[in-house]
């Protein structure tokens, strides 16, 4: 196995430092789940050990590269999920309710989701990542202050932008030019390696050819330093995604109606504020002490501080407790001057009672309950007489709305049936008047019901209605309804819901 490669980028220091945040769940694990945890992990080396014995044949090595790394997503990932069904079928059958996925090929045309093209791109993005993790650990060496002198520098600097805003445009020059244009200048200018004693001649030509960043070879100690880091990096965003769920979320997305209100009312203010009196705050001094402030507060001493469980006596509570105290006294404060006791809103909902005319019988036979009149404009009569409306055939297996219940117990009959008619433009349909609020499909003295072309069948009950000017008398259709309405009121939903992004 090769040991490292030059002219590439990759962090060979210690292992990134993984992101520890304080949680109200936290509990020192005892010696047993230790144990267990050693235990498993020599398991796991054990088998890939195993598994790179018979990596000295050439031939076979990217066959056991590609099963090497199809396993493991084969076990992230259950098979039924490798498919991309983003398709138009998929937005049909979606709930109303659901939220769009944004990902999705609907939006941007993007490959579909194969094993075969994720091991490849991730065997790729690994050997050539080590500049990412090279930065990281640079970073996290500065402002952690494992070099003081270094951190002092940066906040020389810091301020020294911060007090004269228009030198920011000579960071990133300055940084081409010394981080990248001098350093392949002395590359092609190297000084001898056979004699030391030889100073480097920059005048006569090059002897060195140009350097260019190679990416790692596979299954080296450096494509290996480069997944530790990776592995160390999944485990830092997903410690931060957590601590946002844990201390900024329950202040975000209402589940507490009285604190998140008060958020809300006072972000709204500092935002009128901002419009109108920006201009008045000096800039420049708040980010120098922003930034010398969170600085400071990374320096481990002051971490030590701040996280220790059993904080010296100068410091009488650490940040858990700290950031604990503030929550209660915020939701002290809201609980008792922000008063949310406003009634629940109301909503009328409807229903329609379908009836279907039996010419054998001669009566009118109960067909279901559907949400829409089904006239004789509908999309659905207009698609074709083999389209059925949908709905239910009990009053007890309607449902109110989502996130809506039931306010009383009885449905009540809209007896004023030629409001919603008209409030609908509905034609070709005959109002009762007086009854119990029936509106009746019409059709001409030829035509037979249950046929569109007026084929076979036979003949609707007689109507009241004739067509003005032409003399043609109508019957009535195989169809009538009439609607129902119920009142509904906003329900409390006392759980979180979960967004996946």
């Amino acid at each position: 196995m090769d040991d490292t490669t030059p002219d590439t980028f990759v962090n060979r220091d210690e292992a990134l430092p993984v992101i520890k945040i304080p949680s109200r769940d936290d509990a020192p694990a005892t010696p047993e789940q230790k144990q267990r945890t050693r235990d498993r992990l020599k398991e796991q080396a054990a088998k890939i050990k195993g598994k790179l014995e018979d990596y000295g044949n050439p031939e076979t090595r990217q066959s056991i590269q590609d099963r090497f790394l199809n396993g493991i997503m084969s076990q992230i990932i259950p098979p039924d999920d490798l498919g991309d069904n983003d398709s138009a079928d998929d937005s049909t059958m979606r709930s109303p309710e659901a939220p769009k996925d944004r990902r999705s090929r609907t939006y941007v045309a993007r490959p579909n989701f194969s094993l075969p093209l994720m091991t490849a791109n991730f065997r790729r993005f690994n050997a050539r990542a080590g500049i990412i993790f090279v930065l990281q650990n640079r970073l996290i060496h500065l402002f952690t202050w494992a070099r003081p002198t270094a951190t002092l520098s940066f906040l020389a600097v810091y301020s020294l932008l911060c007090l004269q805003p228009h030198l920011l445009p000579v960071l990133p020059l300055a940084g081409l030019l010394f981080s990248i244009m001098v350093p392949s200048f002395l590359a092609r200018h190297p000084a001898p390696a056979n004699d030391p004693r030889v100073e480097a001649s920059y005048w006569g030509p090059p002897i060195a050819p140009p350097s260019r960043v190679k990416p790692v070879p596979e299954l080296s100690k450096d494509f290996f330093r480069n997944m530790r880091d990776l592995q160390n990096s999944m485990d830092d965003f997903s410690v931060l995604h957590d601590a946002a769920n844990e201390y900024v979320t329950p202040y975000t997305n209402f589940s507490s109606e009285t604190l998140s209100s008060a958020l809300f009312a006072a972000i709204s203010l500092l935002a009128c504020l901002a419009l109108t009196a920006s201009h008045l705050i000096p800039w420049r001094f708040v980010a120098l002490l922003a930034g010398w402030t969170a600085t400071a507060l990374s320096h481990p001493q002051i971490q030590h501080l701040l996280l220790s469980p059993s904080p010296p006596s100068p410091l009488p509570l650490n940040l858990r407790q700290h950031l604990s105290l503030l929550h209660s006294n915020l939701t002290a404060f809201t609980t008792h001057d922000i008063l949310l006791d406003a009634p629940p809103p109301r909503r009328e909902v409807e229903i329609f009672e379908l009836q279907h005319y039996d010419p054998y019988s001669d009566s009118w036979e109960p067909w279901l309950f559907t949400p829409t009149p089904y006239d004789p404009s509908s999309p659905l009569r207009v698609a074709g007489a083999t389209t059925r409306p949908r709905g239910t055939r009990f009053f007890g297996d309607v449902e109110a709305p989502g996130g809506w219940a039931w306010r009383g117990k009885k449905w009540g009959l809209d007896s004023e049936a030629r409001e919603w008619v008209e409030g609908r433009v509905v034609g070709g349909v005959e109002v009762e008047v007086g009854g119990e609020g029936w509106v009746y499909d019409l059709e001409r003295e030829g035509e037979v019901v249950g046929s569109p072309g007026g084929k076979g069948g036979r003949r609707g009950p007689r109507s009241g209605w004739e067509e003005g000017g032409g003399g043609l008398e109508m019957r009535k259709g195989e169809w009538r309804r009439r609607r129902w309405v119920r009142e509904v009121e906003r329900r409390s939903v006392g759980g979180q819901e979960e967004r996946p992004w």
